[in-house]
Order: structure tokens, then sequence, then C-alpha cells
């Protein structure tokens, strides 16, 4: 994408390194203080009613909320996480990791205002990481409960099924517009090169269409009886050299049949 290439030259020195590090040390802090202050939750989500109140560290402090309460699955998560966020800003270089996470912010906080009573969820914004190491690395494995190993494409369609679902059939506006706004920077870095495969698909689908049909045309055709190659496959044919054009003949026609000959042009 060349406006990420113009965006990497200029703004390269200012790029946060180990961001993801840094949103699961946030998130450690106040998993801890959660423990025993369970309302700290509350002073730190995304609610837009409060923001325009003037509580506008919610615009970044919802970040920082954990994902998972139970302490062995919050764990799980902020492993996975880190692997899948590195891996991301070694693939892509640091700039354009940040871009793909402030997208993918800046969309869900303008998804949240347009229902600014209710609270805002940033686990779609972290799954959208997911979907975009997925879509690279499709063919990794990871150990679904530390048993079965499952290629991590699948857990992908299925999350898309989970993201595509909660847009068309949750009960409620918050959800859906919050799943919509975390595939937002997937789109943006990845669309182009969806489109191009679906294009790349699509021509080859054609190709493998024509060659079905070619192969289920004749390849000799008797111009007197209509008989084919496919209809006797036993059957040899000749092509008449005294006949205009290429015209074929079954052995029972080759030696005996008018000669075709193209009438003048008047």
């Amino acid at each position: 994408m060349r406006w990420l290439d113009r965006l990497e030259r200029r703004l390269r020195p200012y790029a946060i390194g180990n961001v993801t590090l840094g949103l699961i040390l946030g998130q450690v802090v106040l998993y801890v203080l959660t423990i025993s202050q369970p309302q700290a939750l509350v002073n730190v989500v995304l609610i837009p009613d409060l923001v325009m109140q003037g509580e506008v560290w919610r615009l970044v402090s919802f970040l920082f909320v954990p994902p998972i309460s139970n302490p062995i699955f919050a764990f799980i998560f902020w492993s996975l996480f880190y692997f899948m966020g590195t891996a991301l800003e070694h693939q892509w270089g640091t700039l354009r990791y940040n871009v793909f996470l402030l997208i993918g912010t800046v969309a869900t906080i303008a998804a949240a205002f347009i229902t600014p009573h209710m609270a805002a969820s940033n686990g779609y914004l972290q799954g959208s990481v997911f979907l975009a190491f997925a879509y690279l690395y499709p063919e990794f494995e990871v150990l679904l409960m530390f048993l079965l190993p499952i290629k991590v494409k699948w857990l992908a369609l299925l999350a898309w099924i989970t993201y595509f679902y909660t847009m068309i059939f949750s009960d409620s506006w918050s959800p859906r517009l919050m799943a919509t706004a975390a595939v937002v920077n997937f789109f943006i870095f990845f669309g182009r090169d969806i489109f191009q495969r679906m294009r790349h698909g699509h021509r080859r689908m054609a190709a493998h269409a024509k060659r079905i049909v070619d192969a289920k045309k004749p390849r000799h055709v008797c111009t007197v009886c209509g008989v084919t190659n496919l209809s006797d496959p036993k059957m040899k044919f000749r092509y008449c050299s005294m006949c205009e054009g290429q015209c074929g003949y079954c052995m029972e026609h080759i030696h005996d049949h008018e000669h075709v000959v193209q009438k003048p042009v008047a």
C-alpha cells in the first residue's frame, strides 16, 4: 500500500515498539487491581456519555480492560496475543503494526459513540490481531486445550462466523457495531489482496470450466453422418484434402462423399 509506504518513511522514528507487550502489561496491572477493587473497571471502560462529561481517559484506558476473569484463560489469551501481535510487528514493521491497531481503535471509538450510553468492548479489536495473523500464517498450528493440534485458519473461520453472526443477529446494536468496527483495519490492510485473490480465483474457475466444456466437445465429426469420436470411440476419422476447409469423415464416408467446394462469390 503506497500510502503506508509514504507514512512509514515519514513517521518511522515515532513508531512505538513492543506495543503488544505494553497492552498486556496494562491489562495485567488492571487485572490484579480488580482482584481487590472490582469497581476499578467501572472507571476505565469506554462509555461515550461519560467521555462527553470530561472523562476523556476512557478513550485510551478501555484498551487495558482484561479480556477474561479466569486467571488460567487470561494467561492463555495474553500468551497468544503476545505471540501473534509480535509476529505481525516483525512481519510488517513497527509502524505498520501501530497503524493497524490505531485504525482498529479509532473505528471502535467511533462505533461506540453511535450508542453512547453503552460500554464498548476491546475484545473484537484484539480479535482483529488474531484474524490478521491467521490470514498471514493460515497453516500455523495451535494446541487446542493443550492437546488437540488445529490449524489457525480453522479457528479464524470460526471467529469470522462469530463476527458475522454478531453483526446480523445480535440483540443489541453495541456488539454489532463493535464487531463491524474491529474488522475495518483488517479489510484496509488485506482488502486489496483479497479482491485480487478473488479475481484470480474467478479467472481460474472460468479457465477450468472452459477446459471441461472443451473436453466434452468432439475432436472429430463426420461431415456426412455426424458421428463423432465421442459417440463412437472406436471409429477412425480422415480428412479430405479435396474438400474446402477441415472436413472430416468417418471410414464409411471418407471414400464415398461429395466434395465440399466453396461457392464463388457473386
